[in-house]
């Protein structure tokens, strides 16, 4: 058996995943080269294998959970060592490469994430406990927000990030709130104009640095994914100058158990460029002598059924989409299905985590009471 094969089994093995073998996780190989490809780019590899055609599994999110319970330092990435060269040399979230993002990912366009998400479009994980489908599940995470930062009539509130508005609609809406929201996506902005006409909201199409004004409270939701590792002080620091003097910030976010200084390859070539997930000591750290850290949750299982969920409404209305938008071929699909079912298990595996941590200024007199 060739040297490369051995090592590719070896990982597999420990993982419970066959090669060609019948139970959904099992890997099933197409092209012979694919071991060769793996162990000579490690994770881009195996990604741009799977759009290629070269492998597949019929439960793809429970291959990436049995892998994911490893140490994929097995899988050794020959371009790690340039990576982590450039991520030291270049700020790759600055104002100008942050832009990117919004046109590769959000620009793909409000059509196409409104067959997948939810009914408000909400874009983060939604919070399952006591909802029975996705739509609930996302408003208890938007009522789970306001409850945390402790949202009162007429606050003044400044939502970083924004995506297409949803938090936005419900604070102003339910709580009767004025919002400021950001966002550097015009595509995702265009959408929540429309949905917020007529509400006590403003829309800014800016840089989450570039931000003016005092409020009552901040929210970041989804955002501390795209910041980078050199910007964590900087967003520390813009919500504080933000923020009056008591006020709360709530900080939801994907993170990572351990810190990295670099993005995942494949996830910034295809997904998220320049994406880059936080670890609770990069966050503390650059919170420290700004905020009092009130709470901090993990509800990261609830990403996998958010995650699963999203790819059920991308599978079923897939024909529809591929009708309508002939630029996304078969290979867009298996890119799209290897990223949401990826994530699924990596979730599932406990690998990366959801957090939303309360910060406040000064600190909450008395204490503050979670909410769960």
């Amino acid at each position: 058996m060739p040297a490369y094969l051995e090592k590719v089994q070896e990982v597999l093995t420990a993982a419970d995943i066959k090669i060609n073998g019948d139970r959904p996780w099992d890997m099933q190989v197409k092209n012979p080269h694919l071991y060769q490809r793996i162990l000579a780019q490690g994770s881009l590899g195996l990604g741009e294998s799977y759009m290629d055609g070269w492998w597949d599994a019929k439960a793809l999110d429970q291959f990436f959970f049995k892998l994911m319970r490893l140490d994929l330092n097995e899988l050794a990435n020959i371009g790690t060592a340039f990576l982590v060269l450039r991520s030291k040399l270049f700020n790759l979230q600055n104002k100008k490469r942050s832009t990117r993002v919004a046109k590769e990912h959000y620009g793909l366009g409000n059509d196409f994430y409104e067959k997948m998400l939810d009914k408000r479009m909400l874009y983060t994980c939604a919070y399952w406990k006591n909802a029975r489908d996705l739509d609930e599940a996302q408003e208890h995470k938007l009522e789970l927000v306001c409850k945390k930062i402790q949202l009162q009539k007429h606050d003044r509130v400044l939502d970083l990030g924004c995506g297409w508005g949803s938090f936005a609609k419900y604070a102003a809406q339910e709580y009767g709130c004025h919002v400021t929201s950001v966002n550097i996506s015009h595509e995702q902005m265009e959408y929540a104009r429309e949905s917020v006409r007529g509400l006590p909201v403003e829309l800014k199409e800016m840089d989450y640095r570039e931000v003016t004004g005092v409020y009552d409270k901040v929210v970041a939701i989804g955002l501390a994914e795209h910041v980078g590792y050199k910007n964590y002080g900087t967003l520390m620091k813009t919500v504080s100058r933000s923020l009056k003097d008591g006020g709360l910030f709530l900080l939801h976010a994907i993170g990572n158990n351990f810190s990295v200084t670099v993005s995942e390859p494949w996830f910034d070539k295809y997904i998220f460029p320049h994406g880059m997930l936080p670890s609770v000591s990069q966050l503390t750290k650059a919170a420290e002598k700004i905020f009092v850290l009130e709470d901090w949750h993990n509800f990261g299982a609830d990403y996998d059924k958010t995650l699963m969920a999203w790819f059920e409404n991308f599978d079923k209305n897939w024909p529809e989409t591929r009708k309508n938008r002939p630029d996304l071929d078969e290979r867009f699909y298996r890119m799209w299905k290897y990223y949401l079912l990826a994530l699924a298990g990596g979730f599932r595996a406990r690998g990366i985590q959801l957090w939303q941590a309360v910060f406040s200024k000064g600190g909450v007199i008395g204490g503050y009471e979670s909410v769960r």
